[in-house]
């Protein structure tokens, strides 16, 4: 069967390949993309979204258990696990089949199977249907990444869980052990405490949350104690000696081994790219630690070859993924493209309270050697927050003392992931302390508090 010829060939079909190739095809070009499982990739079927629907009933159900401070009654609480998971893969299925349609909008070939690039301009598709050759003049790769697994750490789906297993958990587990505290991790320990779980975080890193500014770690990680957590940092799982029913870790914390039982494991370590079985060393594609080396406009240094998202390294978001798509779509059409910045990419974690934040923490923005202002503004003092029973947050601002440039914004409270894009749109704009001074804040909105923390970085906050 002769090759089937594109202009671009897109690998992955996640927020990054997907989003990449709908672009190439507004531009004119002819378009495929590879997927060898699900359309919308990890982010859609496994990541993201789910683990948000899931979140949402553990929202409710907690609030459900407030419902006295609000002068209403809810007895008998209780949920069904299984219908919870059944509507998180509901709302999955629904975005998954939104992407189908976008392909077939876009006329965008799809090709399900595996992918490799036997040689430049080629891709071997091995699927259902036998091997399918197609060439084209760029390819784009998508591959995404998928949960590190240490060695004698790994995963089993009973006892010991990846991310995977968590979003379709086999039983309701009882006390429960989270090794990593980033988002994927305390996004999970979140929603199974919530649910009634004994919960334990153990955290290599001093602080929970570490890539967060310090200060924001500090606050997220006191509202998790009170809600129940236990929290273990500077603390490593060193095994796993797994009986029937029961997981015995061996805990290294403070020079000192402990032993804690557990009926679940969930490792939340990190990310490995998805780099083997493509043929990119052969094609001369530099590799380090799983993640394909790019420049800023996502190129490998084979000609016609990119890489972008989670296989072209940090930060590992998805809204960073669609960007470099759309960028390297554009770049391919001849058009000026922009890269993306890494310090103007906002991230968010939805536990509770969530965590939000872009740019420079507090700690580098010092490292980087800038004078700065920070300003803190507490929820307690905005009536919204306390009208909504959620004051529990606070925003942080840290400018560049002589030009006022917006260098960070962190927060941590109610809905401060909805909030961020304000900073995310002022940092883009290049905005100073003065436009956000002058900025009119709706009233009463938990946005007020951005307002407030700005004008407190220069002594002129209202309401503390």
């Amino acid at each position: 069967m002769a090759a089937q010829n594109f202009d671009t060939i897109v690998i992955g079909a996640g927020p990054g390949g997907y989003v990449a190739a709908i672009r190439a095809a507004q531009l004119g070009q002819k378009v495929a993309i590879v997927e060898r499982e699900n359309l919308g990739g990890i982010c859609l079927n496994w990541g993201c979204i789910p683990t948000k629907a899931l979140l949402r009933s553990a929202e409710v159900f907690h609030l459900m258990h407030r419902a006295a401070e609000f002068g209403l009654k809810a007895d008998n609480l209780g949920y069904d696990l299984d219908a919870v998971v059944k509507r998180s893969r509901g709302v999955a299925k629904q975005l998954s089949s939104g992407v189908a349609h976008l392909m077939k909008k876009n006329k965008i070939t799809v090709v399900m199977g595996s992918a490799s690039i036997p040689a430049k301009g080629k891709v071997r598709v091995e699927g259902d249907k036998g091997t399918e050759d197609l060439t084209a003049k760029n390819i784009i790769l998508a591959t995404g990444a998928r949960a590190r697994e240490l060695p004698g750490l790994e995963a089993d789906g009973d006892l010991v869980w990846t991310y995977r297993h968590a979003l379709n958990p086999p039983r309701m587990p009882k006390k429960l052990l989270v090794i990593g505290s980033g988002a994927i991790g305390i996004e999970f320990a979140s929603f199974f405490n919530t649910l009634g779980a004994d919960v334990t975080v153990v955290e290599v890193m001093d602080r929970v949350l570490p890539v967060e500014d310090a200060e924001i770690s500090a606050f997220a990680k006191k509202a998790f104690v009170k809600q129940g957590l236990k929290i273990m940092e500077k603390a490593m799982v060193k095994q796993l000696d797994r009986a029937k029913g029961e997981v015995t870790a061996h805990i290294e914390v403070g020079g000192k081994l402990e032993k804690q039982k557990f009926d679940t494991v969930i490792s939340a370590v990190g990310i490995v790219g998805n780099v083997e079985g493509l043929g990119l060393e052969e094609l001369g594609v530099k590799i380090d630690r799983t993640h394909v080396i790019t420049d800023e406009f996502c190129r490998t240094g084979v000609d016609g070859l990119y890489a972008i998202g989670d296989i072209a390294g940090a930060p590992w978001l998805a809204h960073k993924a669609s960007h470099e798509g759309v960028m390297v779509a554009e770049l391919i059409a001849g058009l000026h493209a922009h890269p993306v910045k890494p310090e103007s990419i906002a991230g968010c974690t939805y536990c509770h309270p969530q965590v939000a934040s872009v740019g420079y923490t507090e700690a580098k923005a010092k490292e980087l050697g800038y004078k700065i202002k920070v300003g803190r503004f507490p929820f307690i003092g905005n009536g919204k927050a306390i009208a909504m029973g959620d004051a529990e947050g606070m925003v942080k601002v840290i400018f560049e003392e002589k030009t006022g440039e917006l260098l960070g914004a962190h927060m941590v409270g109610a809905e401060v992931t909805e909030m961020i894009q304000g900073f995310v749109i002022g940092r883009q704009l290049e905005t100073t302390e003065e436009d956000l001074m002058h900025t009119v804040f709706p009233h009463p909105t938990v946005s007020e508090s951005m307002h407030e923390a700005v004008l407190a970085a220069y002594d002129r906050a209202i309401h503390i």
